[in-house]
């Protein structure tokens, strides 16, 4: 934008406790808040349309968090816990068929009984109603994309993006200012890789002491299947094959209501081969024998794709700073080998909103809610994450084979004796270290989409209802373009024409010469490009608020 632009001043809006993203996290913090004390003035942001709009996960949530949030909730009529797990499958695929592993052999904490085959998306739709009716004002549209600080350098609040910008950075007859938001307390809730978590883990050194967080790409379809093919409650993991024992991820399969079936692969983003492309390797599980008898006659309803955080117990960054909390996904709280994150974002958002209205309560403001960092690891959070820390490290050093099997051993031994033999492991290198040049493997060759069973990006994208306005700045920054050719380019083939479960970026010949050509409009808001780039040359900041997919019950 124009430096001789003279900006209007943005209004703003005071608050007890700001929260960004209308997620688990946030809105668990947004109800505690309230219980704790009816007074209290509460905000949530969400840059999605709508609540939910931006939300994709599995996913079987098992209930803890919301046992303890809402104590009978199960009596009340229009929840969404409405499919419970019946049946639990583990299989190793391999390329001409597949084994079950038996259920006996799983530490009880992979049992899924009790828990709940769920849309998270329509989890949060159902928090966001009790979080009004308790007085909660949410926002959605509106992107927090700047965090604002008071004169000690704590923060004092968020601002949202100015609406109306045009390509050239300059407003256009659109434009809108964006809003502060000023709080005693600010929680961040954004999720996986949140442009302003990123921010102000780097400002207040909020990685230091911590291993590297580690991700998963994943990526989800929803089927309507036919009703012979439906299992209700079934509930059924995967790995293996097409990923071969060197990469890590898996894949599942539940089944919902209404005939609904969601089926899922997570690559790890640790992989090494830059010819790798996850969306194919989605498609081509599809159609291995154990799976595609399920999608005999279907329709696909609905694609999307969302990073996730695999780094764990050893990851987790320092949760408070002045003025605030870090919350949720945004922190990095997932159970990698129960692949369930939701759980754990619950009971975070409680445990912050319990002491920042303590905090208040004090009289204090603004200042390091220390507490929250003091507490998490002694609570439920740490000791579900204490008990996995090392079966991603273990996956990652020794591969699939060897490697889940020590993982297995490690959570029996943590389960029964409260110890590992192998201590804390670390992760080492970042996912975007991990890559390799493009000289080292050789390309992949993967089979065209069918169109019934296996389909192409674009039409994927379409499902998504992926929407964003073309005349506005792009809101993936490539920091050097010189550097993304000669190196994401020239030395590892482009994988982000392959990483991108979106088909967001291409190279083009133009004029005898390669062009990065970014097509922002299919971003479904993964942040994977923000992850896996090699150069940490792509910084995926917020587009205008409500903008990006659409997932209706994702």
């Amino acid at each position: 934008m124009s430096e001789q632009l003279e900006l209007p001043e943005r209004e703003s809006m005071e608050f007890d406790v700001v929260i960004v993203g209308a997620g688990p996290a946030g809105l668990s913090a947004a109800i505690r808040l309230k219980q704790v004390n009816p007074d209290l003035t509460v905000v949530v942001l969400e840059k999605g349309a709508e609540v939910g709009a931006h939300i994709l996960s599995g996913a079987v949530v098992d209930p803890i968090g919301i046992d303890r949030l809402l104590p009978g909730w199960r009596e009340e009529e229009g929840h969404p816990f409405t499919t419970p797990v019946t049946d639990d499958q583990f299989l190793f695929l391999g390329p001409a068929g597949s084994i079950r592993l038996p259920n006996a052999f799983m530490p009880s904490l992979m049992n899924n009984h009790g828990n709940y085959i769920v849309s998270l998306g329509l989890v949060c739709r159902w928090l966001a109603e009790k979080a009004e009716a308790l007085g909660v004002e949410i926002y959605p549209g509106f992107a927090a994309t700047e965090v604002l600080y008071d004169e000690n350098g704590a923060v004092r609040g968020v601002a949202t993006g100015d609406m109306g910008i045009e390509r050239n950075g300059e407003p256009g007859p659109a434009f809108t200012r964006g809003m502060e938001l000023h709080g005693k307390y600010v929680l961040i809730g954004e999720g996986v890789r949140g442009s302003l978590a990123k921010q102000l883990i780097a400002k207040f050194d909020l990685q230091k002491d911590r291993e590297p967080q580690k991700y998963g790409i994943g990526l989800k379809e929803l089927w309507e299947v036919k009703p012979e093919n439906h299992k209700p409650g079934l509930v059924q993991h995967s790995f293996g094959w097409p990923l071969g024992l060197k990469t890590g991820g898996g894949s599942f399969l539940y089944h919902l209501h209404d005939n609904l079936v969601a089926v899922g692969f997570v690559v790890h983003l640790n992989y090494k081969n830059p010819y790798l492309y996850p969306f194919e390797e989605f498609q081509r599980f599809k159609t291995h024998e154990a799976i595609r008898g399920t999608f005999e006659g279907a329709k696909r309803i609905s694609y999307g794709a969302r990073a996730i955080t695999e780094g764990g117990y050893q990851s987790v960054p320092k949760l408070s700073f002045p003025g605030g909390a870090l919350i949720g996904c945004s922190a990095g709280m997932v159970n990698v080998p129960r692949i369930k994150g939701s759980h754990n974002a619950v009971l975070s958002g409680m445990l912050a909103a319990e002491k920042i209205a303590t905090a208040i309560a004090a009289g204090r403001a603004n200042d390091e809610v220390v507490e929250i960092e003091n507490e998490w690891r002694d609570g439920d959070i740490g000791k579900d994450l204490k008990r996995v820390r090392n079966v991603k490290p273990l996956w990652s050093k020794f591969g699939t084979a060897i490697g889940v099997g020590l993982g297995g051993i490690d959570m029996w031994t943590n389960q029964i004796f409260g110890f590992s033999f192998f201590g804390t492991l670390k992760h080492g290198k970042t996912d975007a270290e991990s890559l390799e040049p493009a000289a080292k493997h050789k390309p992949i060759t993967y089979p065209k989409p069918d169109g019934v069973l296996t389909f192409d990006r674009l039409s994927s994208v379409f499902l998504s209802n992926t929407n964003h306005e073309e005349d506005q700045p792009v809101h993936l920054q490539v920091k050097d373009m010189d550097l993304q050719k000669r190196s994401e380019l020239g030395v590892y083939a482009g994988p982000s024409t392959r990483y991108c479960p979106a088909g967001v970026y291409e190279w083009v010949e133009k004029d005898g010469e390669e062009v990065y050509v970014i097509n922002a409009q299919n971003c479904v808001h993964c942040k994977t490009c923000d992850i896996k780039d090699p150069n940490q040359n792509i910084n995926w900041v917020p587009p205008q608020g409500g903008e990006g997919p659409v997932y209706p019950s994702m």
